[in-house]
């Protein structure tokens, strides 16, 4: 999943990256309001959290209602170290999903980002299936028939990429948006190379073919 981070504090904002990119997520960091807001109506994320107080005319809670006024429905997490039970009803008010106080301890940032990560449309849990094969996001165990799988991070982040829509043709291109980060070094074969390297691990050593080409459209995984 891809993850849009808007944070003036460079040596937080860094931390939480590496953080972030432990638990498989793809990570794209602004330092300002204005860079940050340009990415957040421009790019396609899974979820942004925002720092509230951010240089440049666009402030955190500018940047949600922004988002909001485009029907960007992208969930967000909002910092502050602004902690009155105003400012909470303001920022949730501005069309944030979460509101998180610093200081914070890293757990629970990972926590609600786990969280939102479940609200969209399907309300998927912390487990994903796809016939006999399973998916967990919290401990990061992937097994078939009850068969465990060693997966590497990218092999994982784009398995539970194309385990959140099952039976959804997914293009290349929607595919290295939510699976690579905006930096990344990414080649026109790539996704080719990391869809073989799974169907090395998925499906070979099985019966059945979960993972599906659509030649020239892309890729999809169903038990049909």
């Amino acid at each position: 999943m891809r993850i849009l981070l808007i944070e003036d504090e460079h040596k937080l904002a860094n931390a939480l990256k590496r953080a972030l990119e432990r638990e498989h997520y793809a990570v794209d960091v602004s330092y300002d309001g204005d860079d940050g807001c340009a990415m957040a109506m421009n790019e396609k994320y899974d979820l942004m959290i925002i720092d509230r107080m951010l240089p440049g005319s666009h402030d955190g809670l500018e940047i949600v209602k922004a988002m909001r006024d485009k029907k960007i429905h992208t969930p967000v997490l909002v910092l502050t170290a602004m902690n009155t039970v105003g400012d909470r009803i303001t920022g949730l008010d501005s069309g944030a999903d979460d509101y998180l106080t610093k200081p914070f301890a890293l757990q629970e940032l990972q926590a609600r980002v786990r969280a939102l990560l479940r609200r969209p449309e399907a309300h998927l849990g912390n487990i994903l299936t796809v016939g006999d094969l399973e998916l967990d996001t919290t401990t990061y165990e992937a097994k078939r028939a009850g068969q465990m799988i060693q997966l590497t991070a990218k092999e994982f982040a784009l398995l539970e990429y194309l385990m959140r829509n099952p039976g959804r043709l997914l293009s290349k291109e929607s595919i290295m948006n939510h699976v690579w980060d905006y930096d990344a070094d990414i080649l026109p074969n790539t996704v080719e190379v990391y869809i073989k390297y799974l169907r090395e691990k998925i499906d070979k050593p099985f019966k059945k073919p979960l993972i599906h080409t659509a030649r020239g459209f892309g890729y999809k995984i169903s038990d049909v």
